[in-house]
């Protein structure tokens, strides 16, 4: 009989012990193993104990800024990021997006809400990505320019076999412009059609998104 694969394991780091507690009781309910800590100290020795597959993470902590963490969780780590924050700034969500983050939810949120959003990211991340079959039964597949893009793992397969993660609005941006073939995208258009209800994209984050998408594209990434 195959073993079930094991669960996703996941730290929450929130100094909030009433959303930290609760997120991480919700979280082990649907079939996640979780562990907390309240700082920053504790995300880092937390990480000195145990392999993670992503990282709910508060943006104020008492001992650290969650922006520079999320940044040196992605460059040293490689691992997927979901933000909280109470800040509902347009300006506060680009710079997490451009540091790394995967995604972000505003407090307060429906536990719900975090849940799909998480479960979004692992796929991306974490799924597998067999070789790319135009059969209606396998997952959807791009093949463009030599790459291979699957939608459902988030992953692009460059010429080589070289594998690239997209943070979330990077992989929306991609498959805005693969089902557009050939088709002129304004700024404006782009905005609209990336744009999730509660977002607030101005055209500079847009600009900077679709910069970073093109140095994954070219085989550079950060």
């Amino acid at each position: 009989m195959p073993l079930a694969p094991a669960a996703p394991r996941i730290l929450v780091v929130d100094d909030h012990r009433k959303i930290r507690q609760p997120l991480a009781a919700y979280l082990r309910g649907h079939q996640f193993v979780v562990d907390t800590a309240e700082d920053a100290a504790g995300l880092w020795a937390q990480l000195r104990l145990q392999s993670y597959q992503a990282v709910v993470l508060d943006v104020m902590l008492p001992d650290g800024d969650g922006f520079a963490l999320c940044q040196q969780l992605h460059q040293r780590h490689r691992l997927p990021v979901i933000l909280l924050t109470a800040r509902g700034e347009c300006e506060d969500r680009i710079r997490g997006l451009e540091l790394g983050a995967d995604d972000y939810i505003v407090k307060p949120f429906e536990p719900r809400e975090l849940l799909a959003r998480l479960r979004a990211v692992l796929r991306r991340r974490l799924g597998p990505a067999p070789a790319c079959v135009a059969d209606a039964k396998s997952p959807l597949c791009y093949r463009f320019a030599g790459h291979r893009y699957r939608p459902d793992s988030g992953l692009l397969e460059q010429p080589g076999a070289r594998r690239v993660h997209l943070t979330s609005t990077e992989a929306r941006l991609l498959e805005i412009f693969l089902t557009h073939p050939r088709q002129p995208l304004p700024r404006e258009r782009l905005v609209g059609l990336i744009t999730r209800p509660g977002d607030e994209i101005h055209d500079r984050a847009i600009d900077r998104q679709v910069s970073r998408l093109r140095r994954k594209l070219g085989g550079d990434e950060e």
